[in-house]
């Protein structure tokens, strides 16, 4: 009675060293390899032959907040608009939406090249319009 958990326990060490999904061949085809080398290789001559695809744009609108309700926001627009940057485009004119009290904020669209522009370095900019500027949310932002 001793010896049947032991051959069981031998017969079940078998099956550990069967590999269902594996070749049975552990040798490798070198036809194969040759033949996926060459298709990779086409694929990648393919693929740098096409060149770049277009540049991925992005439409982002920004609203600043003045700090009082008499910043003029015709000036600060100018200022907005003056930022001038590669891969940048400003809209051509800005909105001005009421906040509370009489306080209005310039809301602005921009149009820009994700891999040129960072949104955080366009606010940091206007920002530093420090004399006329509280502060900058962006509103909306929406891949072209």
């Amino acid at each position: 009675a001793a010896e049947a958990p032991v051959a069981a326990a031998a017969e079940e060490d078998d099956d550990d060293d069967i590999d269902l999904f594996g070749s049975d061949d552990e040798e490798v085809d070198e036809e194969a390899e040759k033949l996926k080398a060459q298709r990779l290789a086409e694929y990648q001559a393919k693929k740098a032959a096409k060149g770049p695809g277009p540049a991925a744009k992005s439409m982002v609108t920004f609203e600043v907040k003045p700090w009082e309700a008499d910043t003029d926001l015709d000036e600060l627009e100018k200022m907005v608009q003056g930022i001038d940057m590669d891969g940048l485009v400003w809209a051509q004119a800005g909105k001005r939406v009421p906040v509370a009290f009489g306080v209005k904020k310039l809301q602005i669209n921009a149009t820009i090249e994700d891999a040129k522009v960072s949104t955080d370095d366009l606010i940091d900019k206007i920002t530093e319009f420090e004399d006329h500027v509280q502060s900058v949310d962006i509103a909306a932002f929406m891949k072209l």
